[in-house]
């Protein structure tokens, strides 16, 4: 038992880790509510999406040609890719800040591997995947934190491990703040960025630049889509 004015083992352990920053609890709030209603609507997003589909599948291709290292899933959501990913040969697993998004997944895809987390400290081994994937989760990450996520993207890439992301992008870099999505309250804030400024902090990171594709919306989306492929050099 602690003695009064004793501060205990466990106090100091927690009071050494900083609460996480405000936008990663907004973030995880407005994902938890809207977490039923978003998994239903994008269910598999890559369904009617070929192009997407293509560069995914070469994004494997590249992963398998190095090796068995797992993939990270970042900003996982209903599971589906990490699902496509695990169908096309990769090893993978998905991360995701909403516990309400990976309880979701684990149910449609009870088969693969999905825990919480944040991408800008993961909680993994230095070195260990063979790829890293975002698809429209660094949207989420405000300029100040975004140098933070691609050094973790570095630290836990195997030498040769890739990075694909994808990102909504526009003439010049934009910022946009929600209060309402599929009817639910919620403070969920969007950074929309130029491909230059995201492949200079890529290299600022240690990582090399092997692709960039831009496609025009398709159907209902309004902004152009961005996929950049970079690599671990090793």
């Amino acid at each position: 038992m602690t003695a009064p004015n004793q501060t205990s083992v466990t106090d100091l352990i927690q009071a050494a880790v900083p609460d996480p920053p405000d936008f990663l609890h907004a973030t995880r709030a407005s994902y938890d509510a809207m977490a039923a209603d978003y998994t239903e609507r994008y269910a598999d997003h890559l369904a009617d999406l070929p192009l997407d589909r293509a560069l995914l599948a070469a994004f494997a291709e590249l992963v398998r040609a190095q090796g068995s290292a797992p993939v990270a899933d970042i900003g996982s959501g209903p599971g589906h890719v990490a699902a496509r990913l695990h169908a096309l040969g990769v090893p993978v697993f998905g991360v995701d800040l909403s516990p309400r998004m990976v309880t979701l997944a684990r149910r449609a895809h009870p088969g693969l591997r999905f825990h919480v987390g944040s991408m800008t400290s993961l909680d993994l081994p230095d070195e260990t995947l063979g790829g890293v994937l975002a698809l429209y989760s660094i949207i989420h990450i405000p300029d100040a934190a975004l140098p933070t996520v691609f050094a973790e993207f570095h630290r836990v890439l195997a030498p040769g491990g890739h990075v694909l992301l994808a990102f909504q992008t526009g003439s010049a870099d934009h910022h946009l703040h929600l209060g309402e999505r599929f009817g639910h309250e919620m403070s969920l804030d969007y950074w929309f960025r130029t491909p230059d400024r995201v492949t200079e902090l890529l290299t600022k990171a240690g990582l090399t630049l092997h692709a960039q594709t831009i496609r025009e919306p398709y159907e209902d989306e309004t902004r152009q889509r961005a996929y950049l492929l970079a690599r671990k050099p090793g």
